[in-house]
Protein backbone atom coordinates (compact mmCIF):
# COMPACT_ATOMS: atom_id res chain seq x y z
CA UNK A 1 0.00 0.00 0.00
CA UNK A 2 1.08 3.63 -0.58
CA UNK A 3 2.24 5.59 1.99
CA UNK A 4 0.44 8.80 0.97
CA UNK A 5 -3.02 9.59 -1.48
CA UNK A 6 -4.52 11.96 -3.43
CA UNK A 7 -8.76 12.12 -2.25
CA UNK A 8 -10.52 13.82 -5.01
CA UNK A 9 -14.38 14.90 -3.89
CA UNK A 10 -16.42 17.19 -5.74
CA UNK A 11 -19.46 19.81 -4.65
CA UNK A 12 -21.63 22.20 -6.94
CA UNK A 13 -20.37 25.14 -5.15
CA UNK A 14 -16.96 27.29 -4.68
CA UNK A 15 -17.86 27.99 -1.21
CA UNK A 16 -19.13 23.99 0.12
CA UNK A 17 -15.51 22.98 -1.72
CA UNK A 18 -13.72 25.37 0.67
CA UNK A 19 -15.64 24.56 3.40
CA UNK A 20 -14.72 20.54 2.48
CA UNK A 21 -11.17 21.52 2.00
CA UNK A 22 -10.68 23.50 5.09
CA UNK A 23 -12.61 20.79 7.04
CA UNK A 24 -10.02 18.00 6.12
CA UNK A 25 -7.29 20.54 6.68
CA UNK A 26 -7.98 21.86 10.07
CA UNK A 27 -9.12 18.18 11.42
CA UNK A 28 -5.37 17.42 10.43
CA UNK A 29 -6.71 14.56 7.70
CA UNK A 30 -5.39 16.31 4.96
CA UNK A 31 -2.19 18.29 4.38
CA UNK A 32 -3.52 20.63 2.25
CA UNK A 33 -6.44 20.63 -0.56
CA UNK A 34 -6.87 22.82 -3.35
CA UNK A 35 -10.30 23.78 -4.95
CA UNK A 36 -10.88 23.65 -9.01
CA UNK A 37 -13.48 24.46 -11.15
CA UNK A 38 -16.15 25.35 -12.33
CA UNK A 39 -15.79 21.78 -14.37
CA UNK A 40 -18.94 20.51 -16.14
CA UNK A 41 -20.01 17.19 -15.05
CA UNK A 42 -21.77 14.91 -17.39
CA UNK A 43 -23.20 11.41 -15.18
CA UNK A 44 -26.01 8.95 -15.18
CA UNK A 45 -28.23 9.38 -12.05
CA UNK A 46 -31.31 7.85 -11.06
CA UNK A 47 -32.10 6.72 -14.63
CA UNK A 48 -31.40 9.58 -16.36
CA UNK A 49 -28.31 11.86 -17.77
CA UNK A 50 -27.45 14.56 -15.83
CA UNK A 51 -24.98 17.94 -16.56
CA UNK A 52 -24.03 19.42 -13.53
CA UNK A 53 -21.36 22.51 -12.72
CA UNK A 54 -18.51 21.60 -10.15
CA UNK A 55 -16.31 21.96 -8.40
CA UNK A 56 -12.95 19.88 -7.36
CA UNK A 57 -11.26 19.26 -4.13
CA UNK A 58 -8.44 17.33 -3.85
CA UNK A 59 -6.61 16.77 -0.54
CA UNK A 60 -3.06 15.13 -0.02
CA UNK A 61 -3.02 13.13 2.75
CA UNK A 62 -1.04 10.05 4.59
CA UNK A 63 -2.83 6.67 3.65
CA UNK A 64 -2.90 5.83 7.42
CA UNK A 65 -5.26 9.22 7.66
CA UNK A 66 -7.56 7.87 4.74
CA UNK A 67 -10.60 6.16 6.95
CA UNK A 68 -10.47 9.10 9.01
CA UNK A 69 -11.00 11.55 5.73
CA UNK A 70 -13.62 9.39 4.18
CA UNK A 71 -15.43 9.56 7.05
CA UNK A 72 -15.16 13.31 7.72
CA UNK A 73 -16.05 13.92 3.66
CA UNK A 74 -19.19 11.44 4.24
CA UNK A 75 -20.22 13.42 7.13
CA UNK A 76 -19.84 17.09 5.66
CA UNK A 77 -20.98 16.32 2.07
CA UNK A 78 -24.30 17.01 1.10
CA UNK A 79 -24.07 14.99 -1.95
CA UNK A 80 -26.66 10.99 -1.20
CA UNK A 81 -23.67 9.49 -2.78
CA UNK A 82 -20.39 12.24 -2.94
CA UNK A 83 -17.51 10.61 -5.30
CA UNK A 84 -14.77 9.80 -3.16
CA UNK A 85 -11.51 8.26 -4.68
CA UNK A 86 -7.99 7.83 -3.80
CA UNK A 87 -5.02 7.57 -5.71
CA UNK A 88 -1.83 6.27 -4.54
CA UNK A 89 1.12 8.76 -4.57
CA UNK A 90 3.82 6.80 -5.86
CA UNK A 91 6.59 9.01 -5.89
CA UNK A 92 7.30 12.49 -4.58
CA UNK A 93 9.63 15.13 -3.34
CA UNK A 94 11.04 13.88 0.24
CA UNK A 95 10.95 17.04 1.74
CA UNK A 96 6.97 17.47 0.38
CA UNK A 97 5.88 14.17 1.66
CA UNK A 98 8.07 15.04 5.17
CA UNK A 99 5.77 17.62 5.43
CA UNK A 100 2.24 16.24 4.31
CA UNK A 101 3.19 13.45 7.12
CA UNK A 102 4.25 16.18 9.50
CA UNK A 103 0.66 17.69 9.08
CA UNK A 104 -1.38 14.92 8.96
CA UNK A 105 0.01 13.18 12.42
CA UNK A 106 -2.87 13.34 14.96
CA UNK A 107 -1.95 16.18 17.46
Amino acid sequence: MAEFLTVLTMTDSREKALDLARGAVDARLAACAQVGGPVASVYWWEGATETAQEWQVVFKTASARYDELEAHLKGAHDYETPEIIATPVVRGSAEYLAWVTQETTAP
